[in-house]
């Protein structure tokens, strides 16, 4: 597999990385340890996670298999704080105690030393952006993180992250920048696609298959092993089983034919070749 440097860092990734959202609850430890071997063998090294996934039994999961399955410094850990859940609700919480308590949770679940790209999961107007960033600031001082991103942050939201991090000596610069984007999913390419380019951050898109869609797997219906069938997945997946999205993913498919490929092949080519894209998060 290519591998690709994050941004303007030195930081190199492969140019697929693996998802871990399903880890711990929808995917078993003996699941997750295939899908680990088979990345890490086809090349892969980067391998992103966030404190909130599974309520933190992906960062547990993936934790296990560290050292007993890989070795550490085979992988690019990435992770992220801010958002948790309580009570079965999304809470977003980024002010800088509960961000920094978050990255100590995720280096103990990991059994980790340090974090190699720590992202903000969400952006919030109740904390004042200036004391989110601080706390990259003292992850990146402290040598709990190597390296910051922010994650499902507006175009102006990522510029003025950017811009007030590069505005003073000793604070931490944003490397990426984390984004839903695939053949379904192209907001992005308005405002954050063009902000990234311009500022030089890595971009990551999550769910670059449509968050499974663009498979094709939902055009005779939803398969009971599918996400879409699943409680705490169903409005996730559902977004996209509208008419709008059969239309593309009839196209894809009808591409797919033709060029002899699967439609997830297709799909997922489209958006790691996308001008800017550093590596497609699949899972």
């Amino acid at each position: 597999m290519q591998q690709r440097y994050l941004g303007r860092t030195g930081l190199r990734v492969s140019r697929l990385a693996l998802g871990t959202m399903t880890w711990g609850r929808d995917t078993d430890e003996h699941e997750a340890r295939d899908q680990l071997i088979a990345f890490v063998e086809a090349g892969g090294s980067l391998v992103d996670t966030a404190a909130s996934y599974a309520d933190g039994d992906s960062e547990r999961v993936l934790g296990s298999l560290i050292g007993d399955l890989v070795r550490r410094d085979e992988l690019i850990i990435a992770t992220k704080a801010g958002v948790s859940r309580r009570d079965g609700e999304r809470r977003v919480d980024v002010s800088r105690r509960a961000l920094l308590d978050q990255l100590d949770g995720s280096l103990r679940r990991l059994g980790v030393d340090y974090i190699d790209l720590w992202q903000v999961h969400a952006w919030s107007d109740a904390v004042p952006i200036e004391e989110t960033l601080a706390a990259l600031d003292v992850a990146v001082a402290s040598g709990r993180a190597c390296y910051v991103g922010v994650s499902n942050y507006a175009g102006w939201q990522t510029g003025f992250a950017v811009a007030h991090q590069a505005a003073w000596p000793g604070r931490a610069p944003i490397a990426s920048t984390q984004v839903e984007y695939s053949l379904l999913a192209r907001g992005i390419e308005a405002e954050v696609l063009p902000a990234a380019r311009a500022l030089g951050l890595g971009v990551l898109p999550w769910s670059p298959l449509g968050r499974g869609v663009l498979t094709g797997k939902y055009r005779a219906g939803t398969p009971a092993d599918s996400r879409a069938a699943t409680p705490h997945f169903e409005e996730f997946v559902g977004v996209y089983l509208d008419q709008r999205s059969r239309r593309i993913v009839d196209a894809v498919c009808r591409a797919a034919d033709g060029l002899g490929l699967s439609p997830m092949e297709v799909a997922l080519a489209w958006v790691r070749d996308r001008p800017g894209v550093t590596a497609p998060i699949v899972g």
